[in-house]
Formats: structure tokens, C-alpha cells, sequence
């Protein structure tokens, strides 16, 4: 971060990522659609707004669905229980998780066998033999999908990285006798024309660090904790208030944390890491940047 961009507060670069493999998957869930019975729609509890699929419903059509809101553990209840009341109200079906312990995992699974007992009624009614579900399992990078899927399972059957676009393929996971899942890449939209959400996504990590300016990146976090959990800006780093200058701010950062270079100077690139790690490691504490409108 250089002496101008520090005294404006950094411009605002556009933010946008939508990989080949993204556009390929959503072709490939199209060609397998007819399988399924039941979708998994999967948001981050901590942005359960801007983490969802702009155009979900064009690629899902009308299969009956589920939103589970992951992370339930580590967001603003407070906050997103608003935002889950509204989901409801417009109709879905939700169920919040905790994937570090689990809560709520066996009522996920028991939303899921009571939907299917509904189409395997139709089923019977046509003479067919009823059958287990088949879930497809969709949402935006790094929302816990394959975290979702393990403790669904009971074991590491998905592999875990706190990346986006670590799951590159479609697989058939079996959870138990009564639900088959496919689980899906993560995916975004090929334009992120809200670029507030854009900001959050990646504040998140569910678009690459290495398409993102960090100090830029560092820079919205600290607003939107100013915003949103002034206590937790002062506790954290010693901020009362935002200055358009964010060259003293670094440098009380800087200094209570230890990011300085010979001298005594500040690290202000570190400074940014440090405060981009910090949301996503929880230090920050349970936060839910997304507010209904």
C-alpha cells in the first residue's frame, strides 16, 4: 500500500472471477439434472445473502430444495436468523448447520427422508418401487460443502481445503442406505454485478486471494467491521475510528501486532494479510456481514 492509495482509502477495483470450470460444471449439473430429486443449496451463515447463487433457480429449475445455512456456528445469529426468517417466509425449507460439531446434521438428513417419502408416494402411486434420494449438492467456493458432506457421511469421504476451487469434479458420494449425494465444484456467476457482495464473497475466501487487491480487500474489512462491530475493531486492534487515512491505522495495527519492517517501520502488505486472516480464522469472532435491506 502506497502513501496515495492509503490517503484515499484505495480505489475501488471491480471484482469479478468466473474460471472455465465453473461454466463447465454448470453444464454438467444441466446433463444430470434429471437424476436428482432433491438439491442441497448450500450459503455461508456468514454472508447467507451474498453467498447465494444468483441464478440457482435457472440452474436447478423446480427440483424441491433445501438451503442449508453452513457455518451457523461462527456467524451473528442475531443477523442471520433474520435473513433465514425471510428465506422461509419466501418459502425454502431451512436448516442451519455447525460444522464443527455437527449440530443439526441429523435433522438435515431427516428434512431430506421426509421429502423423498413424498416422491416415493408418487412413486408407488405409479407402481414404481420406492427408492433412496439423490441430493445434489450446490454453492459458491469455500462454503463448507465438502465439510457438509463428511459429517453427513461420519468420515473424511470429500476432501477439505480452505480454498475455492478445490473439488474440480461431480462425484457420486453414498451417505447412508436412504440418500446418494453429488457433490459439485464450487461455483459463482459470470458477472458479479453487485460489487458489495463481490466484496464480501472475498472477504470470505470464496474468490481467489490472487484476483483480489489485499490492501483493498483489508481496507473494506475494516469499514464494514466499523459499520457493523465497532467493539470488535477496538478490541481487536485498538480502533476507535476510520481516518479517510489508513496510514495511521496500518501503523497501530502494525505496531500492536508486530508488523514492522527494520527500523521500526510498518509492513503495511502484512498489516492487510494480517487483518484478511484474522476474519478468516474467526479471531474476529462471530460476525454476519449481510443485513436485510
Amino acid at each position: 500500500m502506497n502513501n496515495n492509495e492509503s490517503q484515499r482509502g484505495l480505489h475501488k477495483s471491480v471484482i469479478n472471477w468466473y474460471p472455465g470450470h465453473m461454466a463447465k460444471t454448470k453444464k454438467e449439473i444441466k446433463e444430470v439434472l434429471n437424476l436428482i430429486d432433491i438439491v442441497y443449496e448450500v450459503v455461508d451463515a456468514r454472508m447467507p445473502i451474498s453467498s447465494k447463487i444468483v441464478d440457482i433457480d435457472d440452474l436447478v429449475n423446480d427440483k424441491p430444495r433445501i438451503l442449508v445455512v453452513s457455518k451457523y456456528d461462527i456467524c451473528d445469529k442475531v443477523e442471520t436468523d433474520k435473513i433465514m426468517k425471510m428465506y422461509e417466509k419466501s418459502g425454502y425449507k431451512v436448516v442451519a448447520v455447525d460444522l464443527i460439531n455437527g449440530k443439526n446434521i441429523s435433522s438435515l438428513i431427516k428434512v431430506t427422508q421426509d421429502m423423498m417419502e413424498k416422491e416415493n408416494n408418487k412413486r408407488r402411486q405409479k407402481g414404481l418401487k420406492a427408492r433412496s434420494a439423490r441430493v445434489l449438492i450446490v454453492g459458491v467456493p469455500n462454503v463448507g460443502k465438502s465439510t457438509l458432506i463428511n459429517k453427513l457421511v461420519g468420515r473424511n469421504k470429500a476432501g477439505v481445503a480452505n480454498t475455492p476451487g478445490f473439488t474440480k469434479n461431480l462425484t457420486w458420494i453414498r451417505i447412508n442406505k436412504e440418500i446418494e449425494l453429488l457433490d459439485t465444484p464450487g461455483i459463482l456467476w459470470p458477472k458479479l454485478d453487485n460489487q458489495e457482495g463481490a466484496h464480501i464473497l472475498a472477504s470470505f475466501s470464496s474468490i481467489k486471494e490472487e484476483i483480489v487487491n489485499i490492501d483493498e480487500l483489508a481496507i473494506f474489512i475494516l469499514k464494514k467491521l466499523y459499520e457493523l462491530y465497532p467493539e470488535k475493531l477496538k478490541e481487536r486492534y485498538g480502533i476507535e475510528n476510520l481516518e479517510e487515512d489508513f496510514t495511521e491505522i496500518y501503523d497501530t495495527i502494525g505496531s500492536k501486532r508486530g508488523a514492522l519492517k527494520k527500523g521500526g517501520r510498518c509492513d503495511y502488505t502484512k498489516v492487510s494479510n494480517i487483518i484478511i486472516r484474522d476474519l478468516k480464522n474467526g479471531y474476529l469472532g462471530n460476525i454476519t456481514f449481510d443485513r436485510l435491506k
